[in-house]
């Protein structure tokens, strides 16, 4: 099977492309840099592109089985501390979403023997924020606030793919977890100095999914030919940000008293403090009717063995 990944050089691409690789599939990784790629198996093909156009690598579309699309800038930036979502900014973070997704389907049209299946990324913030006590799932409607839209125009940018006989299977995303980067690692570090706790007030719901199952769906997806259309790739056990702070003081083993200020978040990052004050219990319904098995599906077990591998790594 051949397999082109845009994004990834990313966290969930570099870990989809090499694992796909080492099975035998061929893998064509689109990177603006390729020179600089890392964290990729010598068994990874790198081609570059502008990430905007099917210019230098269209032709490769042709006779792929499979494009997964995980292109975009990151929402809270690339620096540790996010980035204020000023317009330059929110129009970058739209920008790189909906000309990728255009790309890919300027890419198709042009393949004589089209791909069977492109995999469109997106995330849970489609929904908008709710309260813990509203369940999600993938009948529930967009959101009207600014990262909603923003995951209506990702998920749109290659939906014209699916007029040309491709099967187009959207996934929206939840926190995936990961101490090396990410929201996670941002949270962790308070709880290093002794000094960590929830964020807000903590009744916010937090929908996470473990970096094994983000790419077990992701592969679940791909080979089931009836799966198309959303789906919510989250741990089937949403938590508030209290008691995911409570299990990361477990893990680590530190406490979890000390909360950060909501107003503080405001007042340092504006806008984009919505990412961690904010949330939505998003429940992962259509994956469990088509029969996915979650590796994991409670917080603690997730973050122990994520924090296990970690200090195996830096021992």
């Amino acid at each position: 099977m051949r397999v082109i990944i845009t994004g990834g050089t990313g966290f969930i691409g570099s870990q989809l492309a090499n694992q796909m690789a080492a099975e035998g599939h061929e893998v064509i990784v689109l990177s603006r840099s390729p020179a600089l790629a890392k964290g990729l198996s010598s068994k990874v093909r790198v081609e570059g592109w502008d990430a905007k156009t099917a210019r230098g690598w269209g032709h490769l579309a042709d006779k792929t089985d499979v494009i997964v699309n995980l292109a975009g800038a990151s929402i809270a930036g690339d620096n540790f501390f996010p980035s204020r979502w000023t317009d330059e900014r929110k129009r970058l973070i739209i920008d790189s979403r909906v000309n990728a997704g255009k790309a890919v389907v300027e890419a198709i049209e042009a393949a004589e023997t089209k791909p069977a299946v492109v995999i469109q990324s997106s995330a849970v913030g489609y929904y908008g924020t709710h309260p813990n006590t509203v369940d999600i799932t993938e009948d529930s409607p967009a959101g009207d606030d600014w990262l909603a839209d923003v995951c209506q125009q990702w998920e749109a940018s290659t939906a014209a793919v699916e007029s040309m006989g491709v099967r187009r299977v959207i996934i929206r995303m939840g926190v995936v977890l990961s101490f090396e980067e990410g929201a996670l690692s941002r949270m962790a570090l308070p709880f290093q100095f002794f000094a960590g706790g929830p964020f807000g007030d903590g009744k916010q719901p937090l929908s996470w999914i473990h970096p094994a199952d983000e790419i077990g769906a992701i592969r679940f997806l791909i080979k089931q030919a009836e799966a198309s259309g959303p789906f919510n790739l989250t741990a089937p056990n949403p938590v508030t940000n209290a008691a995911f702070s409570r299990a990361l003081g477990e893990v680590m083993g530190r406490p979890s008293l000390i909360p950060v200020p909501g107003f503080a978040f405001n007042a340092m990052f504006g806008e984009v403090a919505t990412v961690v004050l904010d949330g939505q219990r998003v429940l992962p319904q259509r994956l469990a009717e088509l029969g996915y098995t979650f590796q994991f599906t409670d917080a603690e077990a997730a973050l122990r063995d994520l924090y296990r591998n970690r200090q195996a790594q830096t021992a």
